[in-house]
C-alpha cells in the first residue's frame, strides 16, 4: 500500500480491514454513491483516502514516515 496515493484501491480497502476484496468493493461502492449523490465525481474502484479516514476514523490524519 502506497501510503502517499490519493486514492485508495480495493486492494488497500482489503487489506486495511482485513476483508475479501469483494467486500472491499461493496464498501466503496457504498462510500462512492455518498460522494456522487453529494456532487462529486467518483471513480470505480477507488475512494479518496481523505474521505476514506473521515468515514471510517472520523478524522483527516497525515501519515509520515520516517
Amino acid at each position: 500500500m502506497d501510503i502517499t496515493n490519493y486514492m485508495m484501491t480495493v486492494e488497500d480497502v482489503a487489506v486495511e480491514l482485513g476483508v475479501s476484496h469483494g467486500h472491499a468493493y461493496k464498501l466503496i461502492r457504498q462510500l462512492n454513491q455518498e460522494l456522487s449523490e453529494a456532487g462529486y465525481i467518483t471513480i470505480a474502484g477507488k475512494i479518496p483516502r481523505t474521505y476514506w479516514q473521515t468515514k471510517f476514523f472520523g478524522y483527516n490524519q497525515q501519515t509520515k514516515l520516517v
